[in-house]
C-alpha cells in the first residue's frame, strides 16, 4: 500500500469501493503544518465515469486497483470512441473521446509505446509514453539567428495541441514533447 506522496498521474487506486483513475494530482504545503504536505487528486471512477476531488495528508496510506496494462497501437476513430488494438493479440479496445481528452491531443498514427489500462478486463483509460514527436503545422516564421534561448512563442501541433517553442523552430520542424508536462523537450 503506497502513500498518498508516491501516487502518479494515470494510477488506479481503490476509494470509497470504487475502482479509480488519477488524471490530476496538485500538491500544496499549507504554512503553519508540521511539515505535512497536502494532495488533492482529481479522480475518475472507472465505472460511471464521475469525477471525484479527494484531498489526502502525505501519510495516509492508499490502496492499488488491479489493473493491466496491455501495448496497444492506434488503429482509427468510430464516432465519439477511439479504437487501439493490442499489440499482442489484436484485440480492439474502444476507448471514448472524453476518457482520454487530455491524451488525445499528443495522439497520432505513430504514437509507440502507449498502453490501454484494463479493470476487470474493460478498457478504462490510455496511458501514454513520456515523450512524443509531433510535427509543427503553425508557428511564428524562425528567427535567423536566434539560439535555443528562454524566449519561447505558441506553436500548433498536427495534432491540434499548443506548446511553447523556442523562437528558432519554424513550421515543419518535428519536435519531441513531454506527455506530462506538455513542455517542448528537444527537435525529433
Amino acid at each position: 500500500m503506497p502513500k498518498a506522496s508516491d501516487i502518479k498521474k494515470n494510477m488506479a487506486i481503490q476509494y470509497q469501493d470504487k475502482t479509480c483513475i488519477v488524471k490530476d494530482i496538485e500538491r500544496s504545503v499549507p504554512q503553519g503544518r508540521a511539515g505535512g504536505s497536502l494532495y488533492r487528486m482529481r479522480m475518475y471512477d472507472v465505472v460511471s465515469g464521475r469525477k471525484i476531488d479527494e484531498t489526502f495528508k502525505d501519510s495516509e496510506m492508499l490502496d492499488l486497483a488491479d489493473l493491466i496494462r496491455r501495448p496497444a497501437n492506434f488503429s482509427y476513430i468510430d464516432g465519439e470512441e477511439y479504437v487501439f488494438m493490442d499489440e499482442e493479440n489484436y484485440t480492439p479496445y474502444n476507448l471514448n473521446k472524453e476518457a482520454i481528452a487530455d491524451e488525445v491531443l499528443f495522439l497520432n498514427e505513430d504514437t509507440q509505446g502507449m498502453q490501454v489500462v484494463l479493470v476487470d478486463d474493460a478498457p478504462v483509460a490510455l496511458d501514454m509514453p513520456t515523450v512524443v514527436e509531433l510535427e509543427v503545422i503553425e508557428t511564428d516564421p524562425s528567427i535567423k539567428g536566434a539560439s535555443a534561448t528562454s524566449r519561447t512563442k505558441p506553436a500548433v501541433l498536427a495534432t491540434g495541441a499548443i506548446v511553447q517553442v523556442p523562437e528558432h523552430i519554424s513550421t515543419g520542424d518535428r519536435i519531441r514533447v513531454n506527455v506530462e508536462e506538455r513542455k517542448f523537450t528537444g527537435r525529433a
